[in-house]
């Protein structure tokens, strides 16, 4: 093989891992019952949390998943990763639907997928030291063969995500805010995971440590390899992370596709009104009402005929009353639900 028959076969090679898909996501619903009676209880309804969502999330990249509290957006992380359990749909991880896999099926399953969560403080323990936080999933997943080895490995990944190796024997009371979410990051990688759901990862710390941690995280992928799945409601971070961003409204995807696709030229009227709330960092900069969304969001209990965004949309067409609409395909890399492409 000559020099640029093989500088073309790896060239291929790169770009087919570039687009492996890690996870794909395939009609995902979570409905939670609502029961009533005090002796005997019945069911009288559900929740219909997240309703027939699609996407996938290639190696090393990013997916965003955007919209209102409410909307389904951590529902659907923790579906994915099988905190809880879905009511129908595929979940392809690495080839396998792990979406009715029982414990035992998915336990090779859980050293690949991991979670953080929006709050560091209460998901670490405690009573725990950040040593023996760590060196749990490495001694039950036996990738060492005794403590002292795991603190071998704890001490390096602790200086790989900004901390000190002598952190190994502090509190998490003891640290900061940002600390403790380099914490979580750095239990989260620690076993090697093709894909994270980062659940508001950013949300409650203060910007200038919200860039450090997502440099962080950029950091980490590269070097790793990892795919991410980055729920949030700051479309500014999103924007800046993603390489393709879902919009979710009352548990249902309404517009998906490329992130600049979708922040330089938004088609749902949903997603408009998002953006038009965004704030800018310009106080000379006055803001066009057009696309402000009013009106509150409807019960997730019981959701709107036809089009669930109808009621506060200014676009609304008489079939919005009736129909859903589906999700429309305007361009190669990007999808909208709404009638007005339909």
């Amino acid at each position: 093989m000559g020099v640029k028959q093989k500088i073309v076969k790896e060239t291929m090679e790169a770009k087919k891992a570039e687009e492996t898909v890690v996870l794909r996501v395939k009609e995902l619903k979570k409905y939670f019952s609502i029961k009533s009676g005090f002796l005997i209880q019945k069911t009288v309804g559900y929740v219909k949390a997240v309703d027939g969502v699609s996407f996938e999330v290639k190696k090393g990249k990013t997916f965003g998943l955007v919209g209102e509290s409410g909307c389904g957006k951590t529902t659907t992380g923790r579906s994915i990763i099988r905190l809880i359990k879905p009511t129908a749909g595929i979940i392809e991880f690495l080839g396998a639907d792990i979406a009715n896999m029982d414990d035992k099926e998915l336990k090779p399953y859980r050293t690949k997928i991991q979670i953080v969560f929006q709050d560091p403080m209460s998901s670490l323990n405690p009573r725990l030291s950040i040593g023996e936080a760590l060196s749990e999933p490495l001694l039950y997943h036996k990738r060492v063969n005794s403590k002292a080895e795991a603190n071998v490995v704890i001490k390096d990944l602790l200086v790989k995500v900004g901390l000190k190796s002598y952190h190994i024997d502090r509190y998490p009371h003891q640290f900061s805010g940002g600390q403790r979410q380099r914490i979580a990051l750095a239990r989260a990688i620690i076993l090697n995971p093709d894909l994270i759901v980062l659940d508001e990862p950013t949300s409650s710390l203060d910007v200038s440590v919200q860039a450090q941690i997502i440099n962080l995280l950029l950091y980490l992928q590269k070097e790793m390899g990892m795919g991410y799945i980055f729920i949030s409601h700051d479309l500014s971070v999103v924007r800046f992370i993603s390489d393709e961003v879902g919009v979710m409204y009352l548990g249902r995807i309404v517009e998906y596709g490329r992130s600049d696709e979708i922040f330089t030229n938004p088609m749902h009227p949903y997603t408009k009104g998002l953006l038009a709330a965004a704030p800018i960092p310009d106080p000379k900069v006055k803001r066009s009402r057009e696309d402000m969304i009013t009106g509150k969001v409807p019960s997730p209990i019981n959701r709107p005929k036809g089009c669930f965004f109808h009621p506060r949309c200014k676009y609304k067409k008489a079939i919005c009353d009736s129909e859903y609409p589906p999700l429309v395909k305007v361009s190669d890399t990007h999808w909208v639900s709404c009638h007005l492409y339909v």
